[in-house]
């Protein structure tokens, strides 16, 4: 399953979404976890010291290497620089499975723990100032995510970038499910709704994480203006506190009712249905839409011949990829 945390900056979301990382990977599970923040601390929130994060490779820095090994074969696409970040997957790609021997798992991601990897996209520097915005450096993620066949048991945990800012590509459509994160405040209601008005039409599965919660009337507060899309919430926690103040324990020592709250979340992904016709559609929408707004004129080609019409994503699909 393909996972995101979604919210406004000093939600808590990166907190989470590495917590969550964890308790999967703690229960055997493989786990890729996808730094997309424009501030890079997934990392850190996993346990990784500051240089040993900094180590990750920046997905950005390898669009063109991600685009010529993921066409593959691909008779829809002559030349890798062809491919946009929302070019879909098609017949002669080049697939990916979670933990896979190819570029993104064995080049560009490092191991955190037992069954749990990383990857970034990479921060935003001096180089990109003025001259570049930070959804160049998500394309790879969303390339990545795009062509990448995820079954049972297996998950991807990505801690996108703070706000509505995930809106200004496709990204946000990659997912099977998406959590947001809110605090119980007029502003992280706001954030809420600016989230569920803009993903309404693109069927997103969404669900709500209240954080920061100090009691009933914060919880009476969230279900007030989130409804019933509250699916759970996350209080004052000493070992957030601690693991903030750089000291991270084993997960075991997470407050047990705080354990509990990683095991709803759990249990929502789990029983979330994966629909692979609904991902590709989505996959050939953007990919359209980015076509028709920009990307036609920017590469002076008919980028519309690169949907393969016949493609069928899923796991089925692996037996097409080309080695």
């Amino acid at each position: 399953m393909k996972i995101a945390f979604v919210g406004k900056g000093g939600s808590g979301k990166t907190t989470l979404s590495a917590l969550f990382a964890r308790h999967l990977a703690a229960s055997g599970a493989p786990v890729v976890a996808i730094d997309a923040d424009i501030n890079q601390h997934l990392g850190v929130a996993l346990g990784l010291d500051d240089h040993t994060a900094a180590t990750v490779p920046a997905l950005g820095a390898h669009v063109s290497e991600a685009k010529e090994y993921l066409r593959g074969h691909n008779p829809r696409i002559e030349n890798a620089a062809d491919m946009v970040k929302t070019t879909p997957a098609g017949r002669g790609s080049r697939l990916l499975r979670p933990g896979g021997d190819d570029p993104f798992h064995t080049r560009w991601s490092i191991p955190v723990s037992a069954g749990l990897s990383l990857m970034a996209s990479g921060p935003f520097n001096e180089d990109d100032l003025g001259v570049a915005c930070y959804h160049s450096k998500t394309g790879a993620v969303e390339l990545y995510l795009n062509h990448l066949v995820d079954t049972e048991d297996e998950y991807v945990v990505v801690d996108m970038t703070a706000g509505a800012d995930c809106f200004a590509s496709g990204l946000f459509t990659r997912f099977d499910l998406t959590f947001l994160i809110a605090e119980p405040t007029v502003r992280g209601a706001s954030v809420y709704r600016q989230y569920r008005d803009y993903a309404d039409g693109y069927d997103v599965a969404l669900a709500v994480i209240g954080n920061k919660v100090t009691g009933p009337e914060d919880v009476d507060f969230l279900r007030e203006h989130v409804g019933e899309n509250l699916l759970a919430c996350f209080g004052a926690s000493r070992y957030v506190r601690a693991a903030e103040q750089g000291r991270l324990a084993p997960l075991h020592a997470l407050e047990p009712e705080h354990r509990d709250v990683l095991e709803v979340l759990r249990q929502k992904v789990d029983t979330q249905v994966k629909d692979w016709t609904r991902f590709q559609n989505q996959a050939v929408d953007f990919h359209l839409r980015n076509a028709y707004a920009w990307a036609n004129n920017s590469t002076g080609l008919d980028l519309a011949t690169q949907v393969d019409p016949e493609f069928v994503h899923g796991p089925q699909a692996l037996s097409a990829v080309s080695v």
